[in-house]
């Protein structure tokens, strides 16, 4: 149906057409991934289910996903990329229809569990066929146009959700995406008719399928869950990371003597990936924790709603946009390891600058470490990509663009856990240390006696002294977090310079 051996460039209007639509798709993915959790009290409200129930909605996607995502490249190489992106957009699209209309927490469970299953193919394949369809000079652009929606989809998930749950009902963050996704099929179709890659049909490697499911499934499962129960406190959390551990172990060394392996770990020879690899994940390590403690910050300590919260951190996507078609019409001039360098000196700046942050600080002094970390944004992704795939052949770029976003994704996954996780456990360190100054004598014994005499009672007002520790101990851990990410974004520039030229686009042919 699709099937050619060689497929033609595209120019002009059938190339934009074709970009718009695997875009669309690659938005909807990520944008997916953080929509639902500002909408979570509002589902398992409206459910009649607890919200610690209702996180297995996020929980449910993210393990399905993170297992499919691995799997791109075998399942590609199986069944042809073409036809293996567009049964994934189509069956996004009904998936989304069937969590719209879960009438209970189960139904919804199941459905976003086939709902992450069916998308992860989405974003490395999106790269892969966008990178044929574009010539060798121009595929910096590319590159940039898909790293556009990568970055901005999960800044503005928590704005539409929350607007939506707030607003409108909870099923319609799932309903949005039946639209934008039968636009992205119909076109994608239609202008990927005849670009077909080849097949290759290897025995299905079982083995490494049931190891990666049981290694990757249970470590998500620890790292969405074991904030909620202490950790290693919990014997059924130390128990799923033994089978992680085990599981991934057995794995790496299985793919790695297996004939026809369901993920290509040899890929990890190729200096440049292993480094823009690295770089990737290990940036999206930190960065994420960032992503998820601001608007926590901002929600549980500083009064912010979400709506605003989300307005608060939006214009960090404001750069990225701006900033794609000059970097990608530039590309092919770059040394990417300078460009990369400029991201994470940025990166290491405006997380320096935030950690100066305080109780007082207002809006705007949210909003413009924000607007500047656009710059990091922007010149982060594209340039990582083309490291990270160059000298790449055709039939390569799926295996390694599905590999490498499972560990920039999985490295997200962790870095949220880890920033959270010490976020709290800073906080409770700084809580007693600074309740530790109220002594007899001290200044702060002095403001509550001023309470007391405006007639507010002792307990109420050593319930405002125990709410302002509790902020100020958060504050502080915030701080310390961010200072120390700055710290090693900086580290980071040391290893993205182990890379070597050339740096051009990966071949796209099939």
């Amino acid at each position: 149906m699709f099937m050619s051996s060689q497929p033609k460039y595209l120019s002009g209007l059938p190339l934009v057409l074709l970009t718009m639509a695997l875009s669309l798709a690659v938005f909807m993915e990520v944008l997916d991934t953080t929509i639902a959790n500002v909408a979570l009290p509002h589902i398992a409200g409206d459910l009649g289910a607890a919200t610690s129930q209702g996180t297995w909605v996020i929980t449910s996607f993210a393990v399905a996903n993170a297992i499919s995502v691995p799997l791109t490249g075998w399942v590609a190489r199986r069944f042809g990329e073409v036809r293996l992106f567009l049964t994934a957009v189509l069956m996004f699209v009904i998936t989304s229809w069937l969590c719209g209309i879960a009438h209970n927490l189960t139904a919804l469970i199941l459905f976003r569990t086939l709902q992450g299953l069916f998308t992860g193919p989405l974003i490395p394949l999106s790269q892969s066929l966008l990178l044929a369809a574009y010539p060798p000079h121009r595929r910096h652009l590319a590159l940039a146009f898909w790293g556009m929606t990568v970055i901005t989809a999960p800044i503005l998930g928590p704005i539409i959700g929350g607007y939506i749950s707030d607003r409108v009902q909870w099923g319609w963050i799932f309903f949005i995406n039946v639209p934008i996704g039968i636009l992205a099929f119909l076109l994608a179709r239609h202008f990927l008719n005849g670009r077909e890659t080849q097949t290759e049909r290897h025995p299905i490697d079982t083995v490494g399928l049931v190891l990666m499911v049981l290694g990757v499934g249970s470590l998500q499962f620890v790292l969405d869950h074991g904030r909620e129960v202490d950790w290693f406190s919990s014997n059924l959390i130390v128990a799923m990371s033994v089978v992680a551990v085990v599981a991934l172990a057995y794995f790496i060394v299985w793919e790695l003597g297996t004939q026809n392996p369901i993920v290509d770990l040899h890929l990890f020879k190729e200096r440049n990936f292993t480094v823009g690899t690295l770089c990737l994940s290990l940036a999206f390590f930190l960065y994420m924790g960032t992503v998820m403690l601001l608007p926590m910050l901002l929600q549980t300590q500083l009064g912010y709603t979400a709506t605003w919260s989300g307005l608060a951190v939006a214009p960090v996507g404001i750069m990225p946009v701006l900033l794609a078609p000059i970097i990608g019409k530039l590309g092919s001039r770059l040394d990417m390891r300078w460009v990369v360098t400029f991201s994470f000196v940025m990166y290491a700046v405006c997380f320096w600058w935030r950690s100066e942050l305080t109780a007082q600080i207002d809006f705007w002094g949210i909003v413009l470490p924000q607007f500047f970390l656009g710059f990091a944004m922007g010149t982060f992704f594209l340039p990582l990509s083309a490291i990270t795939l160059a000298g790449m052949e055709g039939s390569r770029i799926a295996s390694a663009s599905s590999l490498s976003n499972f560990t920039r994704v999985l490295a997200g996954a962790v870095g949220s856990s880890v920033a959270i996780t010490l976020w709290e456990k800073r906080e409770a360190f700084h809580h007693a240390r600074l309740a530790e100054n109220f002594t007899p004598f001290s200044q702060q014994t002095a403001m509550l006696q001023s309470l007391q005499e405006t007639g507010i009672s002792s307990a109420q007002s050593y319930g405002i002294a125990a709410s302002q520790i509790t902020q100020q101990g958060f504050i502080i851990s915030a701080a310390e977090l961010f200072y120390v990410s700055s710290g090693l974004f900086l580290f980071l520039i040391i290893l993205v310079w182990q890379a070597r030229p050339p740096f051009g686009a990966p071949s796209g042919g099939h």
